[in-house]
């Protein structure tokens, strides 16, 4: 198992928390996490499934009632010679390197695993979801909670599509994000041709005149189907919807006309389980 190096720390400012410092900004975060090979993993939870998932880390903040709870997670891990360093700090210290209140008092920088082509993840699946510039990492956080609920095979992103992986979308799926595989699709919406490729029927949820309503393919749901959602404000590009097989839309009640790409995700998904 990987040996825990426990290291206290007193000083917000410590250099070796560079990894940490600051994480409310949005901006700055989204750009130094991926250039640095990680994303951070909030709460003892995420960790544990992160770590299950075969993800390591980089090293974890925590304060000093968590470190039990991390002994027991690396003891569950395959052995190897690696020594994580665990930086151990008292809340209020925790609160000023980070500038927000640790969610159940630990953080972890994770090693960001190498994502799959987009031809292997789709060798064996059967539903999968395309995330379509949702720009929300709350909304992605949600999305893929429900695609581990209701069981999809994989998650496709587009390059303008927020990280799953970002601190706040991994922290919403509750660490859920680490059970389904994703990857990154580009270009798009060309993409389309590659999931065709693969035997899959696309449909792309949105309002459109011709669009036929999800109880329809509920009842009549393709050997091999992908899912494309479309960002919280302007939906779907049109030349998605122009190059999907069909189009769909939820029917509603109470003159309501669209749900919450995340609300909208979790109905489709289960409609198609």
């Amino acid at each position: 198992m990987p040996v825990a190096s426990l290291q206290p720390v007193t000083d917000p400012a410590d250099e070796r928390l560079a990894d940490y410092v600051s994480l409310t900004d949005v901006a700055l975060r989204s750009r130094q996490e991926p250039a640095k090979g990680l994303y951070i993993a909030e709460s003892s939870t995420v960790l544990g499934r992160a770590l299950a998932a075969g993800h390591r880390p980089r090293s974890v903040l925590l304060s000093p009632r968590w470190v039990p709870d991390l002994e027991r997670m690396l003891t569950g891990l395959p052995a190897d010679d690696t020594v994580v360093p665990v930086y151990v700090a008292e809340e209020p210290v925790l609160e000023a390197i980070t500038g927000f209140h640790v969610h159940r008092g630990a953080l972890a920088a994770m090693h960001r695993p190498v994502l799959q082509p987009v031809a292997e993840l789709l060798a064996g699946a059967r539903r999968v979801a395309v995330l379509e510039d949702i720009v929300d990492h709350t909304n992605v956080g949600a999305i893929m909670r429900a695609c581990a609920a209701m069981g999809m095979d994989a998650v496709l992103v587009t390059p303008r599509c927020a990280d799953p992986l970002y601190r706040r979308s991994v922290r919403v799926s509750m660490g859920t994000v680490f059970q389904v595989p994703w990857t990154r699709i580009d270009p798009w919406p060309a993409g389309i041709d590659v999931l065709r490729e693969h035997g899959f029927v696309t449909a792309a949820l949105a309002l459109t005149d011709d669009a036929v309503g999800l109880d329809v393919l509920e009842r009549d749901t393709p050997e091999r189907l992908a899912l494309v959602l479309g960002s919280e404000g302007h939906g779907l590009k049109a030349e998605t919807i122009a190059a999907a097989d069909l189009v769909v839309q939820i029917p509603m009640r109470g003159g309501v006309d669209s749900l919450n790409v995340a609300s909208a995700a979790a109905v489709a998904f289960w409609a198609t389980r």
